[in-house]
C-alpha cells in the first residue's frame, strides 16, 4: 500500500483561514456576545502550526510573523485610535484604561493561536518576541500619540483631588502603571513623561497655597495644613503614585510651604515660634520640630530661637535673684541661693521636656539648651557667682538641720540637678573652691547629715568633671572616715600608758595637708589639761609614724567646758580659743584684754573675735567694762557668775568671718599654677610651637575646669622664660622653645 500525503496548505489559502480568526477576535475583544468554538480555536491553531512546519518553500512563518503585527497594528489604527481621539480629560484617561486591558487581552490569544511561532522561529530568527511586538505596537502608535493629553489629564484629577474633590483612584493608578508597562519596568517613561510634569504642578500649586496661608493663617494654623498636606501627599503615592516618587514630591513640597517662609513662619510676632515657647504649646512645637527637622537646617533655626528664649527666661531668674538680694525683705542670708538655685532647676527640667518631647531628643536642643544656661549661668547674682550658690546650697542640703528635711531619693535627685548645673559653670574651679570650704566645715564640725550623700554628689561631680576635680573633696572624707579609728588606736595606747593620760576626753582629727583648704595656725598657749593632751598625743603619733609632721589648728578645735554659775551649771559648747580664754578665769576672776593677750599669745584680730563672742553677743559669760558692743585693747573683762540660761547644754558661737576674699584669691593663686602646669606640658609634648598656638592649646586645656584670661596665660610665659621651662627662638621671638 502507498501511503498517503497530507496536503500542503498554500499561503493565500493559509492566510485567509488566519485571518477569518483574527476577524473575530476582533469582534470578541470589542465586546460582542461571540465566543470561539472548540473546532475554530483548533482549527485556527492547526492552520498556523503548519504554515509553519512546511518544508521549504512553503514554510510561511516570516509571513506569520508579519501578519501578528499587522492585525496587531490594524486594530490599534481602525479602531483604538479613533475611539482615543474623539475622549478628553477624564473620559480619555478611562478609554485608555478600557484599550490598554483589550490590547492585553488581544495579545493574550494572538499569543495562543501563534504559539509554535513564538516559541520555535522567534530563537530561530532572532527577532523580538511577539509579547514584545504586541507592547512596542501599542506605544509606538498608542502611546506616544496620547501622552502628552493623558499626562495632563492625570495632573488636573490629581489638581482636583488636592482641592478636596473626589476622584477615582484605582483609574488613575491603572493609567500611571502605563507609564511603567510602557517601559518594561524601567521608569525612563513615568520619570520624563509624567513624573517631571506632575512634581512642576505640585511645586506650582503649593506656591500657591503657601503664599496665601503666610498671610491669613497664624504660625499653629499653617503648620497644621503643611502637616495635613505632607500626610496626603504619602497617602497619594501610597494609593497611585510610584513609591520612588515619594521624596521628590515631599521635597517639593517642602521647599514651596516650608522653606521658602521659614523665617517669616517661625517669626510670626504673635504665633512663632516665640509665642510657642513662652505660652507653653507642646503640640505645636511637636508638630513645628516633625515638619522642620524634614528641611536642611530647618531645626537650626529652631534651635536657635529655643536658646535665645531659654537664656531670657534665665536671665530672668538671674534678675529676680538680684532683686530679692538688694532689697533684703523678709529673705536673707540663705534664701537667695535658694531661690536662685530651685528657679535654675526648675527651668531646666521645664525645659529638657521639652528637648526630650517636643524635639524628639536631638543633640542639637541639647546644646542649644546647655548654651541657653551657659548664657545666664555664669552671670554674678548680687556679688556672687553661681559657682558660690550653687556650692551654698549644697552646703544647706547636707548639713544637719538643713531648709528642708528630704527622702534619700529626693536628695539623689537634687544631686543630680546640680551637677548638670555645675557643668554650664565655666569656672568650675570657683565652685570647688567654695564647695570644699563648706565640706570642711562640715565634716571638722559633725555637720553632715549623711556621709554617703557626700560621697554620692563627689561621685556624680567626678563622673561630670573628672578625678582631679574630686581628688581633694574625696581625700577629705577618707580623713574624716580614719578618724574613729585613729582615736581607738589612741585610748589604746592611754590604757596602756596611764601617765600619758591628759585627765580630759580628747579626740583628734589628722587631716592631710593637701587635701584641705589652708588654715591659719598659731602658738597658742594652751592651758595645762589641753597642753598635756597634745603632748600625749604627739607621742602616741610619732610612735605610729616616724615620717610626718603634725602643725596642730587649734582655731577649728571645739571644747565642751563646765561652767559653774551661782544659780546652775551649763555646759559650753566653745571653741578652743574660747575655752582656752575662759579658763584663765579660774586662776583669777578678773582679766585685761593686754594680759589675755600675752597669756594666750594670740593676735588681735582672733582675741577680739573670741572676746566679743563671751561678752557681747547673746551669751555674755564675761562683763566687759566697759560695756559696749565691741572690744578694744583698754577693756578689762570679769567672770558674770551671775549667767544663766534656760538650756542646760549651750553653743556659744564665734562672730562670722567674712573669708570670701581668700577664697578668691586661693582660687587665683591655684589658676596660676595651673597655668603654668598646662604650659610646661604642652611644650613638653611639642617643644617648639608659636604663641598663637600656645595660647591656643591652652585655653583649650583649662577651659574643662575655668575660663582663662589670655593677659594672664601670656603673664605665665613670661614667668616661664625668666625661670628658664622656656625660651624664644633667636630669629622668631614669636615662637618658644621648650627647654629640657
Amino acid at each position: 500500500m502507498m501511503e498517503t500525503e497530507e496536503k500542503a496548505i498554500e499561503l493565500e489559502e493559509g492566510m485567509e483561514c488566519v485571518q477569518k480568526g483574527l476577524n473575530k477576535l476582533k469582534i470578541i475583544i470589542e465586546g460582542e456576545p461571540e465566543s470561539f468554538t472548540s473546532d475554530e480555536y483548533v482549527m485556527l491553531y492547526t492552520t498556523i502550526y503548519n504554515m509553519c512546519t512546511q518544508k521549504a518553500p512553503r514554510d510561511y512563518s516570516q509571513q506569520l510573523y508579519d501578519k501578528y503585527k499587522e492585525a496587531v497594528e490594524d486594530y490599534i489604527i481602525t479602531i483604538v485610535l479613533p475611539s482615543l481621539n474623539e475622549k478628553h480629560d477624564e473620559f480619555l484617561l478611562k478609554e485608555l484604561e478600557n484599550r490598554w486591558t483589550s490590547h492585553k487581552l488581544m495579545v493574550k490569544w494572538l499569543l495562543k493561536f501563534f504559539r509554535y511561532l513564538d516559541k520555535f522561529f522567534i530563537k530561530r530568527a532572532e527577532v523580538p518576541a511577539l509579547n514584545e511586538v504586541g507592547l512596542s505596537c501599542f506605544r509606538d502608535l498608542v502611546y506616544h500619540d496620547v501622552k502628552g493629553r493623558v499626562t495632563d489629564a492625570v495632573i488636573a484629577l490629581i489638581d482636583q483631588e488636592r482641592e478636596g474633590e473626589k476622584i477615582d483612584r484605582v483609574l488613575l493608578k491603572n493609567v500611571i502603571d502605563l507609564y511603567i508597562d510602557m517601559g518594561k519596568g524601567r521608569m525612563d517613561y513615568y520619570v520624563n513623561d509624567f513624573e517631571e510634569a506632575m512634581l512642576r504642578d505640585s511645586a506650582c500649586h503649593y506656591s500657591r497655597k503657601a503664599s496665601t496661608w503666610i498671610v491669613e493663617d497664624s504660625c499653629p494654623e499653617y503648620m497644621l495644613k503643611a502637616e495635613e498636606c505632607l500626610q496626603k501627599e504619602k497617602d497619594r503615592v501610597s494609593d497611585y503614585l510610584h513609591s520612588s516618587t515619594e521624596t521628590k514630591l515631599l521635597e517639593q513640597m517642602q521647599n514651596q510651604v516650608l522653606i521658602t517662609y521659614t523665617n517669616q513662619l517661625l517669626e510670626k510676632e504673635d504665633s512663632g515660634c516665640r509665642a510657642l515657647l513662652k505660652d507653653e504649646k507642646v503640640e505645636d512645637l511637636t508638630r513645628m520640630y516633625s515638619l522642620f527637622h524634614k528641611i536642611p537646617k530647618g531645626i537650626e533655626l529652631v534651635a536657635e530661637i529655643f536658646k535665645q528664649h531659654v537664656a531670657a527666661e534665665g536671665m530672668v531668674v538671674v534678675q529676680q535673684a538680684a532683686d530679692v538680694a538688694n532689697n533684703k525683705t523678709e529673705s536673707s542670708g540663705g534664701s537667695q541661693e535658694q531661690d536662685f538655685v530651685k528657679k535654675a532647676f526648675d527651668l531646666h527640667d521645664k525645659y529638657m521636656v521639652y528637648v526630650k518631647g517636643c524635639f524628639a531628643d536631638n543633640s542639637i536642643f541639647h546644646k542649644a539648651l546647655k548654651e541657653a544656661f551657659e548664657v545666664f549661668s555664669n552671670k554674678s547674682v548680687s556679688g556672687s557667682s553661681t559657682a558660690e550658690l550653687l556650692a551654698s546650697y549644697c552646703d544647706n542640703i547636707l548639713k544637719k538641720g538643713g531648709s528642708e528635711q528630704l527622702s534619700d531619693d529626693v536628695i539623689e535627685d537634687i544631686l543630680d540637678k546640680v551637677v548638670k548645673l555645675v557643668a554650664y559653670i565655666s569656672d568650675k574651679d570657683v565652685f570647688a573652691e567654695f564647695y570644699r570650704k563648706k565640706l570642711s566645715r562640715r565634716l571638722l564640725f559633725d555637720r553632715s547629715a549623711n556621709e554617703e550623700h557626700e560621697r554620692l554628689i563627689l561621685s556624680k561631680l567626678k563622673q561630670q568633671c573628672g578625678g582631679q576635680f574630686t581628688s581633694k573633696m574625696e581625700g577629705m572624707v577618707t580623713d574624716l572616715s580614719l578618724v574613729k579609728e585613729n582615736q581607738t588606736h589612741f585610748q589604746e595606747y592611754i590604757s596602756n600608758n596611764p601617765a600619758t593620760n591628759p585627765g580630759i576626753d580628747m579626740t583628734v582629727t589628722v587631716l592631710t595637708t593637701g587635701f584641705w583648704p589652708s588654715y591659719k595656725s598659731c602658738d597658742l598657749n594652751l592651758p595645762v589639761e589641753m597642753a598635756k593632751g597634745v603632748e600625749s598625743f604627739k607621742e602616741f603619733y610619732q610612735k605610729k609614724t616616724k615620717h610626718r609632721k603634725l602643725t596642730w589648728i587649734f582655731s577649728l578645735g571645739q571644747c565642751n567646758l563646765n561652767g559653774k554659775f551661782e544659780q546652775k551649771t551649763i555646759e559650753l559648747i566653745l571653741g578652743t580659743y574660747q575655752a582656752a580664754a575662759l579658763l584663765l578665769f579660774n586662776a583669777s576672776d578678773k582679766w585685761s584684754y593686754s594680759d589675755i593677750k600675752s597669756e594666750l599669745n594670740l593676735a588681735d584680730d582672733d582675741l577680739v573675735r573670741v572676746l566679743a563672742s563671751l561678752s557681747c553677743a547673746k551669751y555674755k559669760i564675761l562683763n566687759k567694762e566697759p560695756s559696749g558692743r565691741t572690744v578694744s585693747s583698754t577693756d578689762h573683762f570679769e567672770f558674770n557668775s551671775q549667767f544663766t540660761d534656760k538650756m542646760r547644754r549651750i553653743r556659744v558661737p564665734l562672730p562670722p568671718v567674712d573669708d570670701r576674699k581668700k577664697m578668691v584669691e586661693e582660687v587665683g593663686k591655684d589658676r596660676r599654677f595651673a597655668i603654668d602646669a598646662c604650659l610646661v606640658r604642652i611644650m613638653k609634648a611639642n617643644k617648639v610651637l608659636t604663641h598663637q598656638q600656645l595660647i591656643l592649646e591652652c585655653v583649650e586645656q583649662l577651659s574643662k575646669m575655668f575660663k582663662p584670661d589670655v593677659k594672664a596665660i601670656k603673664k605665665r610665659i613670661e614667668d616661664l622664660i625668666t625661670r628658664d621651662y622656656l625660651e624664644r627662638d633667636l630669629e622668631n621671638t614669636n615662637t618658644y622653645k621648650y627647654i629640657a
